[in-house]
This record gives structure tokens, sequence and C-alpha cells, in this order.
């Protein structure tokens, strides 16, 4: 029994052990297989790129590195103000123009130790507005607004320095923001000593021009016919400078601290575009030209009724210049929708369109249209640029040619006093000049 065991415990052993060599030799040829199919060279090859490649990646790595660090030292010392906020408006990096533009009184610049809301080190809603704008539209946002500082000390406030700023905002990674910031000051007070400028010339010329005009009218039916010709001409361009300055003033005091503010009344619009037309109509005449209304009979609205009649002769004036012959000038009204939101002010505004079937405005010229003194290109010049019209004064000769410059600037100042926007564009269908203004829905009286 004893040997029994004996030989079955060496079996178990033998069997086990030959297992165990099986096993292992299956390994082994598994193994040579895998070396056999292997491309030494190739494998051995890429090893070695990479390498090879290591130092040129560092390189690399310092190189970006140089290149942050240069980028960091021209925002530092970049003469206009940057500023970088996390995706929760925390401020993270600021240049010292952007330190001593918004009064932030940041301890140093660059990255900074302990990030704070926005709001609290840089009091502008304005410029927090444009963040989120940039991050909602995640596009790049423009805006300028008038930055006003609050005194540091409430019990002995002073008055702080108020200047205009505009905000370039960009979106970054990660729901981060940065921020370009230019001060236009300077930019404002050119702007002002122009139009100081302007109103002084044009006070200067008022009457001297005047004077010209009433010599020339009083030389006019003492000279013979082949003179008064001339006589008439110097008429026509004193008539025309005399305009210009009247324009130049006007716009003056729209603008200036002489403004004494709007003189509303209930004024029904319809009716006022129609005394308008009536006025215009000797001018469209001449070149065939017919206006089709479209909207209310009646629709009161509350407005300056002199200044905005002005509004409305430039407007359609514009629109008959520009007109081909025989055309149609098309004026549209639609009241506001009473169910739309308030920040729906498309929807929720008194909006007046005119429209022409000229050629309409170009690219180029459509980010001016009411620039001052902007001319647009010959191509949205009428057709007949001087077309001879009855007198404007009896027995004055008159002509029309290029307006001066000025109506569509101060269309745009009278509806600003207004509470209203107005804005270019070429009309998808007619593909005309298309001039939109809109007026709040507070100014109709129901």
């Amino acid at each position: 029994m004893g040997i029994f065991a004996y030989l079955l415990g060496l079996a178990t052993g033998v069997l086990l052990l030959i297992w165990q060599q099986q096993r292992q030799s299956r390994r082994e040829q598994r193994l040579m297989r895998t070396l056999k199919t292997t491309d030494w060279p190739t494998a051995l090859g890429q090893v070695e790129r990479m390498v090879q490649t290591q130092p040129q990646q560092q390189r690399q790595l310092r190189s970006l590195g140089t290149s942050r660090d240069t980028l960091e030292r021209i925002l530092q010392t970049a003469p206009i103000g940057y500023l970088q906020v996390d995706e929760e408006n925390q401020l993270i990096w600021c240049n010292e123009q952007a330190n001593r533009l918004l009064k932030m009184n940041q301890p140093l610049t660059g990255p900074v130790q302990r990030r704070r809301l926005l709001l609290e080190v840089a009091r502008s809603y304005e410029l927090d507005a444009l963040i989120e704008e940039a991050r909602e539209k995640q596009t790049c946002c423009q805006q300028e607004w008038m930055l006003y500082q609050i005194s540091p000390d409430p019990l002995y406030p002073k008055e702080e320095p108020t200047y205009p700023l505009r905000g370039y905002a960009l979106p970054l990674d990660n729901g981060e923001v940065g921020v370009f910031l230019e001060n236009r000051q300077e930019a404002a007070l050119l702007v002002q000593q122009r139009d100081r400028w302007t109103s002084d010339v044009a006070h200067e010329l008022k009457t001297p021009l005047t004077s010209i005009r009433l010599v020339a009218e009083t030389l006019q039916p003492r000279v013979d016919d082949g003179q008064r010709r001339w006589l008439d001409r110097l008429i026509n361009e004193t008539i025309r400078l005399s305009n210009l300055v009247e324009d130049l003033l006007n716009l003056s005091r729209l603008q200036g601290d002489q403004f004494q503010g709007l003189t509303l009344e209930p004024v029904d619009l319809p009716q006022l575009i129609q005394r308008s037309w009536v006025s215009l109509e000797p001018l469209a005449q001449v070149k065939g030209l017919s206006l089709t209304y479209d909207g209310p009979t009646h629709c009161l609205v509350n407005l300056d009724e002199t200044l905005f009649h002005r509004v409305l002769l430039n407007l359609i004036d514009n629109a008959i210049k520009h007109s081909p012959n025989r055309a149609t000038i098309f004026v549209h009204l639609t009241e506001p929708d009473r169910g739309a939101q308030v920040s729906d002010r498309q929807s929720g505004s008194l909006t007046l369109e005119v429209m022409d079937m000229g050629s309409g405005f170009s690219d180029k010229d459509l980010p001016h249209i009411f620039d001052r003194f902007y001319r647009a290109d010959l191509s949205r010049s009428r057709s007949d640029p001087l077309v001879d019209l009855p007198a404007v004064d009896p027995g004055v000769a008159t002509e029309v040619s290029r307006g001066t410059g000025l109506g569509l600037a101060i269309v745009s100042q009278i509806v600003e006093a207004h509470n209203g926007i107005i804005t270019a564009a070429n009309h998808p269908d007619l593909g005309g000049g298309w001039l939109r203004l809109q007026l709040p829905a507070t100014a109709q009286v129901h």
C-alpha cells in the first residue's frame, strides 16, 4: 500500500513537470513568433527619432516660454489698458495702464495674487456688461461709455475726473475674457474743438454771405441779359453757402450746451410725412418721382414738430437725390407691438422707414453715413447731378447739386435727442438706400 502511494505521487509529480515544461515551451514559441514578426529596425528607429526630437521639443518649449514673457512685457508697457478675468469675472491679470484708467489701486500689475470680482476693484457696470456680452456671443465686442469715478472717501468726497472709455472684449479659453481699454479723452477734446471751430466760422460767415446776396440781388435787374446769368450763379452759390452755414449752426445748437431741449407735443406723424412730401414735391416732379406710403392713417406721437419736420425733409430729400428718374420712394410706418417684450426693440418701437430705388450704399460708405461732411462715392450720387428747378426766390434760377454732407448728421442728432436710433442699409428687395428710424414705444400717444 505504501509502495502504491509512492508510485502515485511520483506519477503525479512527473505529469505536473511535463505540463509545466509544455506550458513554458508554448510561451517560448509565442515569444519567438512575436520576435520574428516584429520590425526591429522600424521600432528602434522610432525610439531613436523620439530621442533625437527631445532636444528640439525642449527648444520649442523654451521658445514658447520666451514668447509668453515677451507678450507679457509688451502688454505691461502698452499705451492701452489690458485686463483679463476668469469664468466668474474675477480679475486674474491687468497691466499698469488698465490699473490707472480704472483706478483699481492694485498693489502690482501682471498676474493677480488674490482674485477678486472685477466689480469690486473697478466700479464700471458697462465694463462688466461688455465682458458678459463677449462671453455670451463668443465674438469680439466693442462699447464706449463714460467712466464716472467714485470718491474713495465718502466722508470727504471730492470731484473725480470723468472721461470716455472704449473697450474691446474678446473671449478666451475656459470662459476667460480679455479686455483692451482705450482712453478716448483726447479724441473727445479734438471733436469738441472741431465743433467749436466750425460753429465760430459759421457765425463769422453768416453776415458777409447775407450782404453778398443782397448786393447781388440789387444788381440783378440793373445788368443786361448777358451778364445776368453770372449774377444768377453768384446768388445760387451764395444761397448754397448760406444753407451750409445754417446747417452748421443747427448742428452746433443740437450738440452744444446751448441746446434747450425738445418742445414735445402730440403730432400726427402720417400728416407730418404728407406735409414734408408736399414741400419737396417740386423737386420730385422734375425727376418724375412718386411716393408710396404704407402705414396707419393717424398716429399721434410726442415729438418736437419743428425738429422732426426737419428729419422728414432730410430723409425724403436724400431719397429724391439718389432715386433714378420715374422711380418710387417708399415710406413705411409701423406702430409698436404692445405685446412685445421690453428687450425686443424691433417690435417694441415705433418704426419709420424711407426707401429709394437707387444704387444703394457701398460697404465702404455705410459706417460713415451719419458723419458730418461725409459724402458717398459717385456711384451713390444722382444720375443727373445738375437739374434746373423753379426758382427758390422770384426771378432767381436755382440748380440742385450734391448736398453739404450735413443733412443726415443733423437727422442723427435730432433722432438721438428723441431717444431714438437711426440706421442705414441697403434694402434686400429694392436694392436702394434704406434708412430706418426707431422711436421708443412710449413716445406714441394712445
